[in-house]
Order: C-alpha cells, then sequence, then structure tokens
C-alpha cells in the first residue's frame, strides 16, 4: 500500500501529460471572441490621425496584429502579411507592441510597411487587454468591430485560408 499512492500519482501525471501533449499550443482560446474589440486609444506611427480608438475598427473587416521588430515570428509572418496587404483582401492594422520607435521604423524602412496604420503600445497595456500572451497575435474583426478570430503565432497562408477566409465571407454574408 506504501507503494501504490506514489504509483497511481505518477500514472496520473503521465496520464495528464498524454494529453496534454495531444493539443495544438497555438489553441489559446480567448474570450474576446464573438464580443466587441477592447477599449483603446493609442497613437499611431505616423501622427495622422494623431490617435486610434476601437471605434475606428469599424465599417470594414480587419486583422489587428500585435508585432515587434525583435520578435522572430513577426520576422517570419512578415512576408505573407506583405503579400496580404497587396491582395487588398482586408486591411492591416499594426499594433507595435513594447518596441522603441526607432527600432520600428529602421525594420520597416528594410522588410516593407503591410499595415494600412500602426499604432504605438509601448507600455503594453493593450495588449493586456487584448488578451496577448506574447507576439506576433492577429486579431479577425467584421465591419462591426466584434472579435471574430485569434492567431497565436505568425499568420501563414494555411490560417487564412483555413480559418479566417471563411470567417470573413461568413461575416459578409
Amino acid at each position: 500500500m506504501r507503494f501504490a499512492i506514489p504509483l497511481i500519482v505518477l500514472l496520473l501525471l503521465i496520464g495528464l501529460f498524454y494529453v496534454g501533449m495531444q493539443r495544438d499550443p497555438h489553441l489559446v482560446p480567448s474570450p474576446l471572441i464573438g464580443k466587441t474589440a477592447p477599449v483603446f486609444d493609442l497613437p499611431t506611427l505616423d501622427g495622422n490621425p494623431p490617435r486610434m480608438t476601437q471605434a475606428d475598427l469599424k465599417g470594414a473587416p480587419v486583422l489587428v496584429n500585435f508585432f515587434a521588430s525583435w520578435c522572430a515570428g513577426c520576422q517570419d509572418e512578415h512576408p505573407y502579411l506583405l503579400q496580404l496587404a497587396q491582395s487588398s483582401q482586408v486591411k492591416l492594422l499594426g499594433i507595435d507592441y513594447k518596441d522603441a520607435e526607432p527600432d520600428l521604423r529602421a525594420w520597416l524602412g528594410r522588410k516593407g510597411n503591410p499595415y494600412g496604420r500602426i499604432l504605438n503600445d509601448l507600455d503594453g497595456r493593450a495588449g493586456i487587454d487584448w488578451g496577448v500572451y506574447g507576439v506576433p497575435e492577429t486579431f479577425v474583426l467584421d465591419a462591426n468591430g466584434t472579435v471574430l478570430y485569434k492567431q497565436v503565432g505568425p499568420m501563414t497562408p494555411e490560417v487564412w485560408e483555413q480559418d479566417i477566409q471563411p470567417l470573413l465571407k461568413a461575416a459578409a454574408s
């Protein structure tokens, strides 16, 4: 009996580990799905307009992409975001997360700018309100400003085609 309890605990831990290994680490549930985008008021990078709020996200579907120049995953997704921007399939709004403006400007100068607008979240408070765990993270909003989807990790053609495009088509009809 003395050895049975540790053995049972060990078997339970192995079972939990096995179940955890079957889950996709990119599937981080968001309590924002189906709700209006969080309230924010952030300065724009180009200063025109000087600030934007969640009210400015209404009127057309938009991808809200939290990113930073220091982020390896952001480096990976950037070419695909440029491709999406050129296709004009959806508006892209970038929120620069905890990144120094000179670093961001230099990075965009080298890599190109896929975003219609870029907002600065230097202290990360907007990221906290959106439930950002780390960058890159992308939120899909419909024309009413409702969050439809959250992508954790780099945006890829597969994610766009399998998850995001069908949501946008359904929201449009």
